[in-house]
């Protein structure tokens, strides 16, 4: 994916067309602790696109070394998308397609996707 990283903190996003990548460094076991933080990030730092109408793909993938973090799927992907609206989509009910995945790699991160399916690419 093209597109140039914004942010060097612990979040950092790009686009390219209709493709959002968001990508969190480190995990915690409390889902809660995402949206601020993915949020704050949106708020401050991100200069991309604006919320689009349409519909959205979402991939929601928890990279993990040693053993799995306890951690519920479902709670995490509630408060990415929370944090995520406003900013990609304007509601998170513009969702039509949700992968959340927990698995095995090479350093401790949350990675989201965010592909447009409708009406091209993202508003600039």
């Amino acid at each position: 994916m093209d597109g140039e990283w914004t942010g060097r903190g612990k979040v950092r996003a790009r686009e390219a067309g209709a493709v959002l990548e968001v990508v969190v460094d480190g995990l915690t076991t409390q889902a809660k602790y995402y949206k601020p933080l993915i949020y704050e990030f949106f708020r401050k730092e991100w200069r991309g696109s604006r919320p689009a109408w349409g519909e959205f793909a979402v991939e929601i993938t928890m990279d993990f070394t040693g053993d799995p973090p306890w951690l519920d799927l479902d709670n995490l992907a509630k408060a990415v998308l929370d944090a995520l609206k406003g900013y990609a989509f304007h509601d998170d009910a513009q969702v039509s397609r949700l992968l959340v995945e927990r698995r095995a790699g090479e350093r401790e991160r949350i990675v989201v996707r965010v592909e447009k399916l409708s009406g091209g690419a993202f508003a600039g």
